[in-house]
């Protein structure tokens, strides 16, 4: 890590402006407006990101459908080459990646290269597109009458990345496309395009024929060309409920397929038969790790059975101990959150518990970490209450809030009220409680006894209600059906 960390520092140098890639070459943008990217632990200017216009979307679309008229007649098990050559070079480059991801995103190194392992797995579990994309066949489904029903891929698909996790989010969705023989044009967020541009040179190495895997820098203008360009068949969006509802709305009124996968406000359930040391040091790392910036995050502590004032006073005890600060650095365990602005927003959220009525035990608004970055410490409220709006919409920084309740039915009660359900868990040593809570939780990712219910590549991700717009979640099982067509074949001879 330490010499991919060097190397970066040489070439923090001057400031970069990103290309675009399409048709297997790195091209300039014609745009005039670029966004400037920080390293948000800094401060520092270290890029600008092109705005591209709809007509370079267009352009790359145009690219993509030319290439899968090729692409799908190559058969699955040559698409799946330079996944494997792409998932090794990966391998090779992970450490680079994630001191990439550091730079442009403030996460800890470990976190870091964390999320960038959990890409490659994507990649990995898209090499079994032979397997999975299998179809089924019966004989004589009537005399002389047999059935066939075969996968085809669909055409062109594109993802609209956050600024979150700008290393892993593209793989949840690019392997799996073209594994199934589609094309696809990438958008990564503005605020964090460098992972995306060391990612797609090491997809060129891997060898992908021109066209079938491509990227477009910018911002608004490039979202909504890819949502209303009649040639792209799918879309893929990670983000806030707001804009995952825009984008399916206006997505699915142009035709097209569409996971939109949006915001989350994750209840812990915490009993007071719990394992309780692992409980709150799982909760800890849930609700700071990644200075909260995940949709994973533990947001509320759901006291259940009169336990309250011990999980105060060990969520204090570990809150305090995390150092924050720049994490590039060794030792630090809270880095910046993604922006100034997001900073703001974050402070303002806090505000509004304190008026609200909560009680905050902890204040992270002034950590004490000399220089411009983006910094917020661990935050930490008690006396929340349902109707607080620090208990209802989504926060994105290391902000905990502890709310009590008497029963386990009681807090499922507050779950099924929560229009967010992305993922919930319970921590617990009764399998009683673990089996109604799995049975009852609304929210499509459960946990139990686990702090961040992050399934693996081969199982679905998506959330439930307002967390998630579509029909068909990323990666696992349901990647296959998103991207291709049952077609069904009657055959008589």
């Amino acid at each position: 890590m330490c010499d991919a960390l060097r190397a970066l520092e040489i070439s923090n140098m001057t400031i970069e402006r990103l290309k675009n890639y399409v048709g297997g070459e790195w091209i300039d943008s014609a745009a005039e407006i670029t966004g400037p990217v920080h390293n948000p632990a800094t401060g520092e200017q270290i890029g600008e990101c092109p705005f591209s216009s709809v007509a370079e979307v267009d352009h790359a679309v145009a690219v993509a459908k030319q290439a899968f008229e090729s692409w799908r007649r190559t058969p699955v098990e040559e698409r799946i080459q330079p996944l494997f050559r792409l998932k090794a070079l990966l391998d090779e480059h992970a450490e680079e990646l994630a001191a990439i991801l550091t730079r442009e995103h403030g996460k800890t190194l470990s976190e870091a290269l964390g999320s960038v392992r959990r890409g490659i797995q994507m990649v990995e579990a898209a090499t079994s597109a032979p397997s999975m994309m299998m179809g089924q066949s019966l004989e004589d489904i009537s005399r002389g009458i047999d059935c066939q029903s075969v996968r085809q891929p669909v055409g062109v698909f594109s993802c609209i990345a956050p600024f979150n996790f700008p290393a892993m989010v593209p793989l949840w969705f690019f392997p799996f496309a073209v594994a199934c023989g589609n094309t696809f044009v990438c958008k990564p967020s503005e605020q964090v395009p460098f992972s995306q541009k060391r990612m797609f040179e090491l997809v060129h190495e891997a060898g992908f024929p021109p066209g079938v895997l491509n990227l477009v820098n910018g911002a608004h203008d490039v979202v909504n060309g890819l949502l209303d360009n009649p040639d792209v068949d799918g879309i893929s969006f990670v983000g806030s409920t707001p804009i995952a509802q825009y984008v399916y709305t206006r997505a699915s009124a142009n035709l097209k397929r569409v996971q939109s996968l949006g915001g989350a406000k994750n209840y812990i359930f915490l009993m007071a038969d719990a394992d309780m040391e692992f409980a709150l040091d799982s909760i800890t790392e849930s609700a700071m790790g990644c200075a909260g910036e995940r949709c994973l995050a533990a947001a509320v502590v759901l006291c259940i059975g009169g336990n309250k004032d011990a999980v105060r006073e060990g969520l204090v005890k570990r809150m305090k101990a995390l150092v924050v600060g720049d994490g590039s650095k060794p030792g630090v365990h809270l880095g910046p959150v993604i922006s100034a602005e997001h900073k703001e927003r974050v402070h303002a959220k806090i505000e509004q518990g304190i008026a609200e009525g909560a009680e905050l035990v902890l204040d992270g608004r002034n950590p004490g970490v000399p220089g411009n970055g983006y910094f917020i410490g661990p935050t930490l409220f008690d006396g929340v209450t349902e109707g607080m709006a620090i208990a209802q919409e989504e926060i994105f920084g290391p902000v905990l809030c502890i709310m009590e309740v008497d029963t386990l039915d009681k807090a499922l009660a507050i779950a099924k009220r929560q229009p967010l359900a992305n993922a919930n868990s319970i921590f617990t040593t009764s399998g009683k409680a673990a089996r109604q809570f799995g049975y009852e939780v609304p929210a499509s990712m459960a946990g139990i006894n686990i702090g961040v219910a992050a399934p693996m590549s081969f199982f679905s991700f998506g959330g439930a209600k307002h967390s998630f717009f579509g029909d068909l979640k990323a990666h696992g099982r349901e990647a296959y059906d998103f991207y291709t067509d049952r077609k069904v074949l009657i055959s008589r001879w």
